[in-house]
């Protein structure tokens, strides 16, 4: 079940974020290949964020799936997420950053 969970600076009141949630949630379900019925997408605006010494728009994300990520997945993540966030919330690509993490890549084999 992945999860994305995204934080911006901008404001979001008034904003219309139906569009972000329906295309993240296509995104990450086909890139990862998990159903969508499965995808959870949390988005957040007006958070503090500076980048590059500044507080232009910026977003910093975090998704995490169990399952389903390797380098090329990460790497179409990283562009579709940020296509999206460019052409919804005029936020540069180069002004986000997204964070990835695979559940399953840290289990452990029991010894018993």
């Amino acid at each position: 079940m992945p999860c994305l969970y995204i934080s911006t600076n901008i404001n979001l009141d008034g904003v219309n974020i139906d569009p972000i949630f329906s295309q993240a949630t296509t995104a990450v379900s086909t890139i990862i290949g998990k159903p969508e019925k499965f995808v959870m997408v949390i988005l957040k605006g007006s958070v503090p964020i500076s980048f590059e010494g500044n507080k232009e728009p910026a977003a910093y994300a975090e998704i995490v799936s169990m399952g389903g990520i390797n380098p090329e997945v990460k790497r179409k993540l990283i562009n579709t997420i940020g296509t999206i966030l460019q052409s919804n919330l005029s936020i540069p690509r180069t002004r986000f950053f997204l964070k990835v993490f695979d559940t399953t890549l840290f289990r452990t084999k029991s010894k018993m």
